[in-house]
């Protein structure tokens, strides 16, 4: 989809992972799990190209890109809109 023809949703979640990627490519410090970090971020990037995204796989991306960065102060805005992007798809289910 493209133009007004796309989901708002698909398109702010776009936003916040290109913004994150944009700062964790910036980001000077290494740590342990930053590939798992950028290979869920361009995952999610991916998804967001297709259309409207699978759902239980953007939970997915989304909990090991927090487990990733979780800790990296400096990311934890990015992270926190990205989560907000994700939660726009609706809340997790019940169990």
């Amino acid at each position: 989809m493209t133009g007004s023809d796309e989901d708002p949703r698909v398109a702010e979640l776009r936003t916040a992972v290109s913004r994150l990627r944009r700062e964790l490519a910036a980001h000077p410090v290494e740590f342990p799990d930053r590939a798992v970090a950028e290979d869920e971020l361009a995952a999610l990037a991916a998804m967001t190209s297709d259309g409207t995204p699978e759902i239980p796989r953007l939970r997915r991306s989304l909990l090991l890109i927090a487990g990733a960065i979780g800790s990296v102060s400096a990311l934890s805005r990015g992270l926190s809109d990205v989560r907000s992007a994700v939660e726009l798809f609706g809340p997790p289910p019940r169990r």
